[in-house]
């Protein structure tokens, strides 16, 4: 991997992150444009460190407001909505890591998130009285919760399909979009504990030098940052259909290019 590379995927991850277009299936599709065989595990923990970091700092009153007061009903949600992925994660593993390192359901995964993207909106133009963080229910936040283990797959994003669920739900959209994101401390932090726990195992060796960690992990912090209030100007003003239409043809190319050019897989 070169620093190019490094900083390229960095700013992919930090991008792609919290816009609903999937990290993980954009980091796979770039390892296999770019050809990458170096053992990536270390450098994927450490960008999404740099993507942890841009949440807090941008959503850092609304965990403040948890911190404060952790028994609340906005805390009790965050938690029914992390377990259906927690379960999926552990009870899948294996396979999880093989549709990582295979890509064989990547250009089916893209268009899944197209799909949930252009369903969600169509509810949420079409629903009545909104709900608020008042008027949030568990059912609201267990729905989430199903649509974020669907995104364990490589291609299916974490955040397409959370504020999926948020306007299937009829959350209002500003607090679905706050809910979606800080949903993403979790899910990241565990992804980075299983990660840890392989690399402290020996179990991945990693051989990328530690300035081109740094440089992703930076470019991941720095373009995450200003991706995340994109992002929730973007679902308070505007629409995900782009987002939709995006991954659709992505996955048109993707699925293209396995089935028939294999350019690239």
């Amino acid at each position: 991997m070169s620093i190019f590379e490094a900083i390229i995927l960095g700013a992919v991850q930090g991008l792609t992150e919290f816009l609903p277009v999937s990290s993980s299936g954009h980091l796979v599709l770039l390892q296999n444009i770019f050809r990458i065989s170096d053992s990536v595990l270390l450098f994927d923990t450490m960008v999404h460190v740099g993507t942890l970091f841009a949440v807090f700092v941008v959503l850092w009153q609304d965990i403040w407001h948890i911190l404060r007061r952790p028994f609340q009903p906005l805390t009790f949600y965050l938690i029914l909505a992390t377990i259906p992925a927690v379960v999926v994660a552990l009870i899948f593993k294996e396979q999880i890591e093989k549709a990582f390192s295979s890509a064989s359901f990547l250009g089916f995964a893209f268009l899944i998130t197209s799909a949930l993207l252009t369903i969600s909106e169509f509810l949420s133009r079409h629903s009545g009285r909104l709900k608020t963080q008042e008027t949030m229910n568990w059912l609201d936040a267990f729905t989430i919760g199903i649509l974020q283990a669907v995104a364990i797959i490589p291609g299916v994003s974490r955040s397409g399909s959370t504020l999926s669920g948020a306007l299937s739900c009829k959350l209002d959209r500003d607090f679905g979009a706050r809910f979606s994101f800080l949903l993403s401390i979790p899910a990241i932090l565990g992804a980075l504990i299983l990660q840890i726990k392989d690399i402290t195992s020996g179990q991945a060796p990693e051989s990328i030098p530690l300035p081109l960690i740094a440089a992703g992990t930076v470019t991941a912090a720095l373009i995450g940052f200003f991706a995340v209030k994109l992002m929730l100007r973007i679902v308070r003003e505007s629409s995900l259909l782009g987002f939709a239409l995006y991954t659709a043809v992505l996955g048109a190319l993707v699925l293209l290019d396995q089935y028939v050019t294999h350019l690239f897989f």
